[in-house]
């Protein structure tokens, strides 16, 4: 960073804190602040610009972030030793900044070369997947995996991005009805249907609470000929299994050699927005400019995702004023006054997040966190308000409840129908994921350069002034088409996305 850039970022003129552009020194005089550092602040972290009183707000984007526990001095850092977090009444004033957005004309849109599947749905990878009903048949399922790579197959038709195996730790021991198996079910049904499949087994046991026909009670395919079920104690035990689903997806891959990549709309893009291992440059850099990707998807007709419900808390407000009708507002608000009651029944708080490395990066409050991450969704309506793993139907940007947990939200943002994922990253998150590829997004330029094998984007040339926050979401959306068509992502590069399939379990293991 030169020396004559600023040493701090004003985000709102309202604001009583900055952020440090860079290692601020005890006693440096911030320009244009008129307060000297009363000692050496972290970059990332805040500061002062004039005297909070205990009890009053700190304020960051013109919104609170926090409550000071002391008092606070001008030029002070700002952190957990004296901001603390405290509920307060947010002004939901449903649809108040609702608008219209114009749509580009279907006939000037963007294309990507995407597998359209039967029934219209586009995929962005051609996947072969082995899902699993229960715990007790994953090993199976990844021997049906190794064997079909043993026998070569897959070297015959490079077409087939490969055979992916979705074992998880449930499926038995949990109620049959309720929350957790309605997660479960949901979750599997949409890996099942996933456009990015080009055919799909799934594998149960036999004896476990999540039984294949319970669970195909409700939006599984429709019997197109791509999937097929089994359970191990009814075809005979693990050889006589292993060898069954060796055949069955022999015969998938020959009928998926004649489905190949042809130009589709942008429209058909869905896209999972999370951020993992987030700092204070989160909010300031790269969630903004994946709000202006996400603005352009929503103007070429495409739907995009926003999760993570305990990290919009504090700013669910602003997302209530773009929805289109008071029941999705209410609705977003429901599901807040959910998470409020489950984190008090299990001990818990809404400031349990952030995480120590968010903190570390200068993110103080649930509050300040929020604020940052809801700048993924942009700036348009919202439209949908969706369970976790439900399938979703609206176009724009809609939100599905999920938790914070990375894996465990873009389960649910996959399942839900999302082909491809974008993943915005301060510390240095490596997720990937299978079958919707993933693009991350860096927001600071010293963690790019660091671990650049696994960043695709540098959004921190925001931050450096290289860049604006437009330009990077036009780059961004670019970046979007090209890996829906079949460029690798970094993550895929590296192989991630075997291990990365958690659906989200709620309820007592019995």
């Amino acid at each position: 960073m030169s020396d004559d850039k600023p040493r701090s970022i004003r985000l709102n003129a309202a604001d009583n804190v900055v952020v440090a552009r860079a290692d601020l020194a005890a006693g440096e005089t911030l320009p244009g602040e008129g307060v000297a550092t009363g000692g050496p602040v972290p970059r990332g972290h805040k500061v002062a610009t004039r005297a909070i009183a205990e009890g009053e707000p700190a304020r960051k984007f013109n919104q609170i972030i926090g409550f000071a526990s002391r008092d606070i001095v001008p030029g002070e850092h700002v952190h957990t030793h004296n901001l603390a977090f405290e509920a307060f009444e947010r002004d939901y004033a449903h649809c108040s900044d609702c608008r219209d957005t114009p749509l580009v004309a279907e006939r000037a849109r963007r294309t990507f070369e995407g597998y359209v599947r039967a029934g219209g749905r586009v995929g962005t990878r051609n996947y072969i997947g082995v899902l699993t009903s229960v715990n007790c048949s994953a090993t199976v399922a990844r021997q049906i995996a190794q064997a079909v790579e043993r026998s070569g197959l897959l070297a015959e038709h490079p077409e087939i991005d490969g055979v992916s195996v979705f074992g998880h730790s449930t499926g038995c021991g949990m109620a049959s009805t309720g929350d957790g198996f309605g997660n479960l079910q949901r979750t599997l049904a949409g890996f099942a249907r996933h456009p990015n499949f080009a055919g799909v087994l799934l594998v149960g046991l036999g004896c476990e609470v999540a039984q294949i026909p319970a669970l195909m009670a409700e939006n599984w395919p429709d019997g197109d000929g791509g999937f097929h079920a089994m359970t191990i104690q009814d075809t005979g035990g693990t050889r006589k299994t292993v060898e069954e689903g060796v055949a069955r997806i022999a015969d998938m891959i020959v009928a998926a050699k004649t489905t190949t990549r042809q130009a589709v709309p942008a429209s058909e893009l869905t896209v999972a927005l999370q951020c993992g291992g987030s700092d204070a440059y989160s909010g300031i850099t790269a969630n903004p400019a994946m709000g202006a990707a996400v603005d352009i998807l929503v103007a070429e007709g495409g739907t995009a995702i926003l999760a993570e419900t305990p990290e919009i808390y504090g700013a669910e407000h602003l997302l209530t004023r773009r929805a289109a009708s008071p029941e999705i507002g209410e609705r977003l608000v429901e599901r807040i006054r959910w998470w409020e009651d489950y984190t008090a029944r299990n001990g818990g708080s809404m400031d349990n997040n952030p995480s120590p490395g968010n903190k570390a990066g200068g993110l103080t409050t649930i509050l300040e966190k929020s604020l940052g991450a809801a700048a993924k969704g942009g700036t348009t309506n919202l439209n949908g308000v969706y369970r976790y793993a439900e399938p979703v139907t609206a176009r724009g940007l809609v939100f599905m409840d999920s938790p914070g947990f990375d894996p465990v939200s873009i389960t649910g943002e996959v399942a839900s129908g999302a082909n491809i994922v974008t993943f915005t990253t301060g510390r240095g998150s490596v997720y990937g994921c299978k079958p919707a590829p993933s693009i991350k997004l860096a927001t600071n330029s010293e963690m790019y350069a660091r671990m650049t094998d696994d960043m695709d984007i540098n959004c921190g040339a925001i931050a450096d002034g290289e860049m604006s926050v437009q330009e990077m979401g036009g780059e961004i959306f670019a970046k979007m088409l090209a890996v829906a068509s079949g460029e690798r992502s970094k993550s895929e590069k590296l192989g991630f996305g075997d291990n990365e399939f958690i659906p989200w379990q709620i309820g007592a293991v019995m």
